[in-house]
């Protein structure tokens, strides 16, 4: 799949989106970190240079309201049938437990 979005832009975006929803919530980075129980200079750094682990990045969007739309993204599409005859023949088919491919 081809992405016209870099892995760099998508870190700039999300700092922009998260402070932005920081702001409109009407919370300084003191308060937000506190609340998301994030030391101030790791949430600093995070609106700075994008860096921040999974695990603070997750309890900041809890306390923005935005972590089930952050999760609903990255849930797997479904299936679209057109026929019954789809949806049985989907049926049989195996669901892949683990990959296959480096």
């Amino acid at each position: 799949m081809v992405s016209l979005i870099t892995v760099s832009k998508a870190q700039k975006m999300l700092v922009k989106n998260t402070r932005a929803r920081r702001l409109e919530t009407g919370l300084t980075q003191e308060g937000l970190a506190k609340r998301a129980g994030v030391s101030l200079p790791t949430y600093r750094k995070f609106e700075q240079k994008g860096l921040i682990s999974l695990e603070s990045f997750l309890k900041i969007l809890l306390v923005l309201d935005a972590l089930e739309q952050f999760v609903e993204a990255t849930t797997p599409q479904q299936t679209e049938f057109s026929s019954i005859d789809d949806v049985l023949a989907d049926n049989k088919k195996k669901k892949p437990q683990k990959g296959w491919r480096t």
